[in-house]
């Protein structure tokens, strides 16, 4: 596919943060290896990344900097960067909620508002990232829940290191101890639509077998 040939409009005020990591089997989606194989997980990933650069590109709203991991040195991060209008920055922290705080500190200060996201959610759209950016428009934060627990997404005004610290990655309770978080800082946000990632095994449902095929 040619590279998008429309970037963000340079007055844009809400960056997409795109987290994904390098599409090396056996590294990425290793809870999805017994159903597909390590070739078959890193597929995947790299083809759902690929899906969601595509369809923020069709937007000219938005400026979207792609956070790669563990490193930038894979050239799938390069491909992207000459693909499509995105920046790579290097995901930098011990672990995942160290990563995402340092990625959404740095980003807001440069812009009015961020909103984080991952590669594994087919159902991310650009009216899923209009509705978040219009609500935070008037709002501190807002948050999409996928429906395993965890989030989809993080939209965010004002930063607090405590909306990342001491979380349990992957588990069921990322959503509801988030939203405990704001609550704390009393700040005003909302909660979207939840939606469906892609982790597991019987997540594959969702998605046709054509994304992780080989060819």
């Amino acid at each position: 596919m040619p590279r998008a040939e429309r970037g963000p409009d340079p007055d844009a005020t809400t960056r997409v943060l795109v987290f994904a990591r390098a599409p090396v089997p056996g590294q990425v989606k290793t809870r999805l290896i017994p159903a597909l194989g390590a070739e078959g997980a890193a597929r995947l990933h790299q083809r759902l990344t690929e899906t969601l650069l595509d369809r923020l590109a069709a937007s000219d709203r938005i400026a979207v900097d792609l956070w790669a991991a563990p490193d930038a040195s894979h050239p799938f991060f390069a491909q992207a960067a000459r693909r499509w209008p995105v920046t790579v920055h290097e995901q930098r922290g011990d672990d995942l909620g160290e990563r995402l705080a340092l990625a959404a500190a740095a980003a807001l200060g440069r812009a009015r508002a961020v909103l984080l996201v991952g590669a594994d959610c087919p159902e991310m759209s650009l009216d899923y990232l209009a509705e978040a950016e219009r609500r935070l428009e008037r709002q501190d934060a807002v948050i999409g829940p996928a429906e395993d627990g965890g989030y989809v997404l993080l939209g965010l005004r004002r930063f607090a290191p405590s909306l990342f610290a001491q979380i349990p990655w992957g588990g069921e309770t990322v959503a509801a101890l988030t939203m405990a978080r704001l609550d704390e800082l009393g700040w005003c946000w909302s909660a979207l639509p939840p939606l469906r990632d892609i982790d597991r095994p019987e997540d594959l449902v969702q998605i046709p077998p054509a994304l992780w095929a080989a060819g």
